[in-house]
């Protein structure tokens, strides 16, 4: 199988794990499994343990004596929440350049913002590069800039609306 070939199914595989993780609340890995094979994704036991340390998800307790699935990401401290916003009021603009997202910033807020997207660990996004005011958004192969958006709005709720 070529290198691509595998890089794709990789991402749709994450992608995957993450819908199911995000919209239905499951508990044990044979289900996250068995919902794979349903969509046609075939996943072995080991394969998606490391896929969900990838994903930065852990087991919180259900409120029903059990543990689901959750993403670490979204049981921040309501301080780094708060600190997430700010940043919001500062990104100017967000543009598609050749596959990857250009990000302009108030002076001297791109870095703050940069680290903050790199912080979230998010696997589609191989890194960010900032200056004072702009900051380069570089996906990984294969990964769309419609869907990097859709993660910088997971990050900072309400840029959706920001284009150049």
């Amino acid at each position: 199988m070529q290198p691509e070939c595998i890089k794709m199914q990789r991402i749709s595989r994450l992608i995957a794990i993450e819908n199911i993780i995000r919209s239905e609340k499951v508990s044990s890995q044979e289900e996250i499994i068995r919902k794979l094979g349903k969509m046609g994704i075939k996943c072995t036991q080991a394969t998606l343990s490391r896929s969900l340390k990838q994903l930065g998800v852990v087991k919180v307790p259900d409120g029903r004596g059990g543990y689901r699935y959750s993403f670490v990401s979204d049981h921040v401290p309501q301080i780094q929440a708060e600190a997430k916003y700010d940043l919001v009021n500062v990104i100017r603009s967000i543009i598609e350049v050749k596959g990857m997202i250009l990000i302009k910033t108030s002076p001297g807020y791109a870095n703050s913002v940069a680290i903050t997207i790199d912080n979230y660990g998010r696997y589609e996004i191989a890194g960010t590069i900032a200056g004072d005011d702009t900051l380069l958004v570089i996906p990984r192969d294969n990964v769309s800039p419609a869907h990097v958006r859709n993660i910088l709005e997971m990050i900072f709720p309400g840029i959706h609306s920001m284009t150049g």
